[in-house]
C-alpha cells in the first residue's frame, strides 16, 4: 500500500521537483515510513539509495541553501577547463587566427571543426569530445562568425569630391527635365535547374528539387542581365545577353532602353546623363565604350554626359540598390530554369514605391577583344569635364540636328 501512494505522489510531483528538492522529498519519505523505508521508496521512485541517504543527511543537518541555488557552492562535476589546465591554451593555439601561417600548426590547411579541434587535442593528450570542445570554445568567447566586409582598401582622395559633382549633375539634369539614368551588369547567373540563393514559401517536406553541382550546361549557357535604371521615374529596363559582357552589349542596352522606354516619355530631351562604375564594361578607361556611345549620340541626336564613380565604390551606384537587389528579392529560391523564366522574373519585379522594370532576351554578339584605334578615339567628339576629365565627360553628337 505505502509502495503505490510513495509512486503516486512522486509521478504527481517529480516534474516540479529539483534535483535537491527531490533528494530531500525522498529523504522524509523514507524517516516518515521508518525501517525499511529508504528500500521502499528507492523501490517506487526508481531513485538510488545513495541519494537518499544523502537526502538523509541534508535534512539532518539542517543545510539550508541560499536562495536560487540547487547545490552548495563547489558541488558538481568540475568543467574540464578547471581540470586540465593546458587545455584551454592549447586551445588558444589551435583556434587562433595569428597562427595560421604557423607552419608548426597541425590546423594549418584544415577547417576548424570541432571535431577535427577534439581529434587533434586527444593527440596532445587532452581527454575530451567534439561536444566539450564546442563548450570550451564558448566558455572561452569563441563564436562561428563569417567574414565581415569592412576593409574598402585605400579611398581616392577626390572621392567625395566625385560624389558632390555626381549630385550636383544630377539635380542639374532633373531641373531641365533630361533623362538621367544609372547603368550596371548584374552578377551573371547559370541558365538551368541549379539552386538559386534565397528562401520562397512551398508546403513543408517539399523543397525545390535542384542539381547536386553548378556546372554551366552548354546549350543554356548562361544569363548576363545589363540594366538601365531611369533615376527621375524609378523604371529600370533590363537587356538580358547570352554572349559577352562588352561595352557593346552596354550601350546596345540604353539604345533600346531610349527607344522603347526613354524617348516616349521625354520626347524634347535633348541631353542624357549617364552615371556608371569606373570599371568593367562600362568603365571609364574602355575604349570601346566611349565609341559606342559616340555612335548612340549619332543615332539619336542626344549630347551624353557620362559621371563615373570612383573606384572601389560601385555599391553607391543607385541601381544596384533601386533595381538589382529587388530583382534578386523576386527571384530568390527559384532555379533559373530558362531565360523565358528569368525574364519573366525580372519583368515581374515591383515595390511599394512604384518600380516598373521591363526586360527582354538580347540574342546578339558581343566578340570580345575587339580594340578602337587611335584614328577611331580622334573622330569621337569627347569633352572632358574641368574636374577629373578621366570620369566625368560629355560627348556631343557629330552630326547635330536642327
Amino acid at each position: 500500500m505505502d509502495l503505490e501512494r510513495i509512486r503516486a505522489k512522486y509521478a504527481a510531483l517529480s516534474l516540479t521537483l529539483t534535483e535537491r528538492s527531490r533528494r530531500v522529498w525522498c529523504a522524509t519519505e523514507a524517516i516518515d515510513i521508518g525501517w525499511g523505508g529508504v528500500r521502499l521508496v528507492s523501490k517506487a521512485t526508481g531513485i538510488s539509495r545513495f541519494t537518499i541517504w544523502r537526502g538523509i543527511k541534508d535534512v539532518q543537518a539542517g543545510e539550508v541553501l541560499p536562495l536560487g541555488r540547487i547545490r552548495r557552492p563547489g558541488g558538481g562535476r568540475k568543467k574540464v577547463i578547471e581540470t586540465d589546465s593546458t587545455l584551454l591554451p592549447d586551445v588558444d593555439r589551435l583556434v587562433e587566427p595569428t597562427v595560421s601561417g604557423n607552419p608548426e600548426n597541425p590546423l594549418l590547411w584544415t577547417s576548424k571543426s570541432v571535431r577535427k579541434l577534439a581529434a587533434q587535442l586527444r593527440a596532445m593528450g587532452h581527454d575530451i569530445c567534439p561536444r566539450t570542445v564546442a563548450d570550451v570554445l564558448r566558455d572561452a568567447g569563441y563564436t562561428l562568425q563569417s567574414n565581415c566586409k569592412a576593409q574598402e582598401g585605400r579611398s581616392h582622395p577626390d572621392r567625395d569630391a566625385q560624389f558632390r559633382h555626381i549630385n550636383r549633375e544630377v539635380i542639374a539634369f532633373q531641373r531641365q527635365h533630361q533623362p538621367v539614368i544609372s547603368v550596371d551588369t548584374k552578377k551573371k547567373e547559370l541558365v538551368g535547374n541549379f539552386k538559386n540563393a534565397g528562401r520562397d514559401w512551398r508546403m513543408t517536406g517539399s523543397p525545390e528539387r535542384v542539381q547536386v553541382h553548378d556546372f554551366i550546361i552548354k546549350e543554356n549557357g548562361k544569363a548576363i542581365p545589363y540594366g538601365v535604371y531611369d533615376l527621375t521615374r524609378n523604371a529600370g529596363w533590363v537587356s538580358v545577353g547570352i554572349d559577352h559582357d562588352t561595352a557593346s552589349f552596354a550601350v546596345r542596352t540604353i539604345r533600346r532602353w531610349w527607344r522603347e522606354m526613354g524617348q516616349p516619355v521625354y520626347p524634347r530631351a535633348k541631353s542624357l546623363l549617364i552615371t556608371a562604375d569606373s570599371g568593367g564594361s562600362n568603365g571609364a578607361r574602355v575604349r570601346l565604350w566611349k565609341w559606342e556611345l559616340q555612335r548612340l549620340a549619332d543615332a539619336t541626336g542626344l549630347t551624353i554626359t557620362v559621371c563615373h564613380f570612383p573606384p572601389g565604390t560601385s555599391k553607391w551606384n543607385k541601381i544596384e540598390h533601386r533595381l538589382f537587389s529587388y530583382i534578386s528579392a523576386n527571384w530568390r529560391g527559384r532555379p533559373l530554369t530558362s531565360l523565358v523564366t528569368i525574364i519573366n522574373l525580372i519583368a515581374a519585379t515591383t515595390t511599394e514605391t512604384g518600380l516598373r522594370v521591363r526586360a527582354e532576351i538580347d540574342t546578339g554578339k558581343y566578340p570580345q577583344g575587339r580594340e578602337i584605334t587611335d584614328e577611331q578615339m580622334a573622330q569621337v567628339r569627347l569633352l572632358p569635364h574641368r574636374f577629373h576629365g578621366d570620369w566625368n565627360y560629355t560627348i556631343q553628337p557629330r552630326n547635330p540636328r536642327g
